[in-house]
């Protein structure tokens, strides 16, 4: 009697919907999905071989990162990028990197620098691979670390919405690098590290803003440079 073969193996519950997510994020970030691509919950069943309700759950997790936009008419899209506003963007997450450092120097405990540690050598794997969606993780990672450092919910939570806010921005920061941006990247990480270490707020404060003007006017060029063609997205 021929063995009967075993059933596929069941997915876990939510594992689709992680799955979608996941590669749908890094399609967004990655600009792969670029600004304004419309999305159709039939073709991504298709593409996933999954049925639409994940699909619907995974969608719904990205519009709370506010990565795609549900219209009037119900259709939806990838969010667009609001380059005439993105001065105001700056202004505040520049703020963020400067409080939020200022207060890991002058509150971090035992465990805070092994974890921030831990971040920056992650990302200098990421740095070194090339690899722009590991650097943007880790990156935030980094952040967000100094901030749970800092001990104030109120601007962690809101210094996370703007790195969450603002990946595709540094998407197009690497990518104005080709993917290799210069190592003063890992060297501006390091020297945030000592001055938290050594609890030099005024430092930490000074190095934290000319990281995040490095950033900025490094996007500020890229926009100058395409103002008279589209930016390549």
């Amino acid at each position: 009697m021929a063995n009967t073969p075993a059933p596929p193996p069941e997915r876990k519950r939510g594992s689709g919907v992680k799955m979608v997510y996941d590669l749908l994020r890094d399609d967004i970030l990655d600009l792969v999905m670029p600004p304004g691509s419309p999305i159709d919950e039939v073709q991504l069943a298709e593409r996933f071989a999954i049925s639409r309700t994940p699909i619907r759950e995974a969608l719904a997790r990205l519009a709370m990162e506010g990565l795609i936009d549900t219209l009037p008419n119900r259709s939806t899209m990838v969010s667009q990028i609001d380059f005439v506003n993105l001065h105001t963007f700056f202004d505040a997450i520049t703020l963020m990197y400067r409080v939020t450092t200022r207060l890991a120097a002058q509150n971090w405990r035992a465990g805070d620098l092994e974890v921030i540690r831990a971040h920056q050598a992650d990302y200098r794997a990421a740095f070194e691979a090339h690899d722009a969606l590991a650097m943007i993780g880790t990156n935030r990672d980094f952040h967000a670390a100094i901030a749970e450092a800092g001990r104030n919910p109120y601007y962690l939570a809101l210094f996370l919405r703007l790195l969450d806010e603002g990946r595709r921005i540094l998407r197009l920061y690497y990518q104005s690098f080709d993917d290799r941006p210069p190592a003063s990247v890992i060297t501006e990480h390091e020297d945030i590290i000592i001055a938290i270490a050594a609890r030099d707020v005024a430092r930490a404060d000074v190095l934290a803003k000319a990281h995040a003007d490095q950033i900025v006017g490094q996007i500020q060029r890229l926009m100058a440079r395409d103002q008279r063609q589209d930016i390549a997205l």
